[in-house]
């Protein structure tokens, strides 16, 4: 028999070190060559390690949670050649499928938890048989009960006396009965004056066990780029209404008249408006380098969309918005979208912003303070559009009315700078035609 020491290859981006996401196989466990070793988290997107061999894997690098080094042994496999064999540390990127994060579990029945060995076996860990509590609302079989205790009398009680106790939420073997079965006065007077123990009122909440969370994968990574872009930046926000009546008048016109064209939503819109007043405030399309203390002030506006999935949130980047139409933003929006939300999104589509759009989209809300997406120095976020009357002239009409906000960092953008900038994103939303005009 044979050892290999597959290990971990260079995965791209000039990365040190990835975290261990999710492990595919265990201790002990036959692995077939090019099946799934482990997920491997980079810095916004996974990497799923393949095994180059078959065999029996027999040690593992770590937990889920752990950083892995570039080049150092991530699993041990047994094969059935002569003599041990070490994987060569990979002069490439390993070309293996990139996709976004997305937790899952495996369902197992309690039969198969009880039979299998556990995880932590051949870890240190020892052995043994996994404990798995009984739902507290099931009650335990004879062969179950604990040794000594004696099997509880089945309780004799109406349909209607039993429905009413589940929505009560008590437990009739606590109600004593007068005669040979709970009666509805019965369970009255364990209300009145047993002190109701284990009743709920209807509607009350139950308390539930802690459930301690460890911090992995894309959730880690948002929380190290959030708490690091607060640390370092000094944010301020900037908020204006708009008037977006005639913008949501001309929106609805092109919708119904788009052919095989997508449906256009305000997005698309306001991303045009962007990129059209950028040239005059060229300090909001900007990245700010700490370390070197230079600001590069970008001519191409790659602008990042967060999107929210259910690995956590992601900012795929619209390359060259400046050159795109409305109806080719909305293709765009919509394929980025998808990409991310079903882990297809390519690392190159998640890096490379100068600026980011953010929205809660049909959630809205009044106004936002949106946090800048390091090392960019602004982050837009249009709010939702509400309708309310308003003074024009000495006449009352109904408009559509929508908050924009905008985070800017204080060390590269005033605050005369951000506000002008949405002034001028604020005249273009209000006459929507000039977004059209050359």
């Amino acid at each position: 028999m044979a050892r290999y020491s597959f290990r971990l290859p260079d995965i791209g981006e000039g990365i040190a070190e990835a975290e261990i996401v999710a492990w595919h196989v265990k201790i002990g466990e036959r692995v077939e060559e090019d099946a799934q070793l482990a997920d491997m988290m980079t810095d916004k997107a996974t990497v799923e390690m393949e095994s180059p061999v078959s065999g029996v894997v027999v040690e593992l690098a770590g937990e889920v949670g752990d950083l892995i080094a570039i080049g150092s042994t991530l699993a041990v496999i047994e094969t059935d050649g002569d003599g041990d064999v070490e994987a060569p540390p990979a002069d490439t990127p390993a070309e293996q499928e990139i996709v976004a994060e997305t937790p899952g579990a495996e369902e197992v029945s309690v039969a198969e938890v009880v039979e299998k060995p556990s995880p932590l076996q051949g870890r240190g860990l020892g052995e043994g048989a996994v404990a798995v509590p009984a739902p507290a609302d099931v009650p335990l079989s004879p062969a179950l009960s604990p040794e000594g205790e004696r099997e509880k009398k089945p309780v004799l009680a109406s349909p209607a006396v039993r429905a009413r106790a589940k929505d009560l939420g008590v437990d009739l073997g606590q109600v004593q009965a007068e005669g040979d079965r709970v009666r509805h006065a019965d369970l009255d007077a364990f209300l009145r004056y047993s002190g109701g123990q284990g009743y709920h009122a209807p509607g009350a909440s139950r308390a539930r066990a802690d459930e301690p969370i460890k911090v992995i994968g894309m959730r880690r990574k948002i929380a190290e780029n959030m708490a690091a872009s607060k640390r370092a930046i000094p944010h301020f926000t900037y908020v204006e209404e708009m008037d977006v009546t005639a913008l949501e008048e001309m929106r609805a016109d092109l919708n119904a008249n788009r052919g095989g064209r997508p449906k256009l939503t305000m997005l698309p819109f306001l991303i045009v408006a962007i990129c059209r007043t950028i040239p005059q405030f060229p300090m909001i399309n900007a990245r700010y380098d700490d370390e070197g203390g230079v600001v590069t002030r970008y001519g191409a506006v790659h602008l990042g969309m967060a999107t929210q999935t259910d690995a956590g949130l992601m900012v795929p980047v619209i390359r060259d918005a400046q050159d795109k139409n409305v109806w080719q933003l909305a293709s765009e929006i919509t394929r980025l979208a998808e990409a991310a939300r079903t882990g297809k999104a390519r690392p190159a589509e998640l890096t490379g912003g100068t600026l980011t759009v953010t929205s809660l989209g049909p959630l809205g809300g009044i106004a936002t303070t949106p946090v800048i997406n390091r090392p960019e120095v602004a982050i837009i976020g249009p709010n939702k559009i509400v309708e309310r009357p308003v003074f024009d002239g000495d006449e009352i009409r109904r408009a559509k009315l929508m908050n924009l906000s905008i985070s800017c960092d204080h060390r590269v953008v005033d605050g005369w700078d951000a506000a002008s900038y949405v002034q001028a994103l604020k005249k273009l939303v209000e006459t929507p035609v000039l977004l059209f005009a050359d």
